[in-house]
């Protein structure tokens, strides 16, 4: 008879290796329909919600369905209030009162909701041999040619002089018509293909492709840009001059969707970082008079700097937390630089998963691998750890014993391989105002590309890392 007694050197392998494995090896039928479900309602919010201004609107409806209020609206705070602050449309922060002064610190996670992306130009529209083109500009950081020959979208808002905002989303219903940026065909592209692929599309040259039928008048030149401004007259009262003060950006038109004959992920534009920010969104409705107030931050311009009145370099989170000690009776002078030197974060941002394909450009030891959970970025930045943050061991060391005390799968990771890249988050920013910060996301194959993919798995690992947080932090 075989003898299934482990013997001392398997026991101490189990006490003392930290064994890896597979987040659905272990998940139950139960936490499995939890995870489908969960990933189910993210990718019907992630079609809804491309762009920054279009996640603020999805999250606002939410957060007025779930009893917060604008905290222009409010005069005085208390344990358990529920609050948000909307910035210039494209940014917000989210705050649950705590039953402990503002002072003890707060318990943030910070995630971004604008993704790489193309915007239009102010002098966008043009015509050349009788096709209509907008001139595009690439935001964040993008392989240009991955944007060539896929369906695209416009989004975005313009605004007229008179004050009057309208509203564009072109490309995501069936009957709307889509755009493209056409690509070279292969029998004409030898030199092209030489290139470099940095260099193989040139940025002046992703022009989107958006109209052929020229306008029936022989006494007039650019019959097609002619014809094109017409109709955009005529559904939108616009005019040329009217694209100097829009912002409109292309967007691929294809939809999230599961992704596996086991469907166990996700494929969609704009998962870094929505995907976080959504899983901070859903965590932070469900805290409920919290010990330290919980705040959720859901910040623009991160992929290019975190610039801007909006971006998380702007003082307008720091004017939302003067407003949360003023409303709550506590404010002082330099109560706020207290408030942040005793405060803990999150910095809610996607990391790259191994992916074998591509194994050379990973440490796999130190590599987030997908399924294994949520994963922890001790330090980010380039070369010797370079322009970002790095955790102490005594915060990272807390945040193992919440995570593990609510059954939170995790893996502490890097982000590739050394000397070979690096990158950079919003961590840095609140660490330099005190806060104790580690960057926690999930796992991204196809990071910055018009169609990324995460593991449902992961997904929820991350939602329920920040419930845990917010909650115990």
């Amino acid at each position: 008879m075989e003898n299934t007694e482990k013997t001392e050197g398997q026991k101490l392998v189990e006490e003392l290796f930290n064994n890896k494995k597979s987040g659905w090896e272990t998940a139950t039928d139960e936490e499995k329909g939890l995870i489908f479900k969960f990933s189910d309602e993210y990718m019907d919010f992630l079609n809804r919600s491309k762009t920054e201004r279009e996640f603020v609107t999805s999250a606002k409806e939410i957060l007025d369905k779930n009893g917060y209020r604008d905290i222009k609206d409010v005069e005085n705070l208390s344990a358990g209030d529920k609050v948000y602050s909307i910035n210039r449309d494209k940014s917000m922060y989210i705050a649950v009162m705590g039953n402990k002064k503002l002072e003890e610190g707060l318990n943030l996670v910070g995630a971004h909701i604008d993704s790489p992306r193309l915007d239009i130009k102010p002098n966008a529209l043009y015509e050349d041999t009788e096709l209509a083109y907008f001139n595009t500009q690439y935001y964040g950081g993008i392989k240009k040619y991955q944007w060539t020959a896929i369906p695209l979208s416009i989004h975005g808002v313009i605004v007229k002089t008179n004050g009057e905002k309208i509203h564009v989303n072109i490309g995501e219903n069936d009957d709307d018509p889509i755009f493209t940026i056409t690509d070279l065909l292969p029998h004409l592209a030898k030199d092209q293909m030489k290139k470099n692929l940095s260099d193989a599309i040139d940025g002046e040259d992703l022009n989107l492709l958006i109209g052929n039928v020229p306008y029936k008048d022989e006494n007039v030149s650019e019959k097609v840009k002619l014809n094109i401004l017409k109709l955009l007259n005529d559904k939108y009262g616009i005019n040329e001059a009217d694209f100097l003060s829009s912002e409109l950006e292309i967007v691929p038109a294809f939809n999230a969707r599961s992704l596996g004959f086991d469907y166990s992920m996700v494929a969609g534009y704009g998962q870094d970082d929505k995907v976080c920010a959504y899983s901070a969104l859903r965590a932070i409705l469900e805290t409920n008079a919290p010990d330290k107030t919980a705040v959720c931050i859901l910040a623009d311009k991160e992929e290019i700097g975190s610039m801007g009145n909006t971006g998380m370099m702007s003082e307008t989170f720091d004017n939302f937390i003067a407003e949360l000690l003023n409303k709550s009776g506590e404010n002082r002078p330099n109560l706020l630089n207290k408030v942040f030197c005793s405060s803990s974060m999150l910095s809610a941002d996607v990391g790259a998963v191994y992916d074998p394909i591509y194994a050379s450009v990973s440490d796999k030891t130190n590599a987030a691998l997908s399924a294994y959970g949520v994963s922890f970025d001790k330090y980010t930045g380039g070369k010797g750890k370079s322009g970002g943050s790095d955790a102490n061991a005594e915060f990272i060391a807390k945040i193992r014993g919440i995570l593990e005390r609510n059954n939170v799968r995790y893996q502490i990771t890097e982000l590739g391989r050394v000397d070979v890249g690096g990158g950079g988050t919003i961590a840095y920013i609140l660490a330099d105002k005190g806060v104790e910060v580690i960057d926690c996301g999930v796992p991204v194959f196809s990071m910055h590309s018009p169609y990324e993919v995460t593991s449902k798995f992961d997904i929820y690992s991350a939602y329920s890392a920040y419930k845990a947080f917010y909650r115990e932090a």
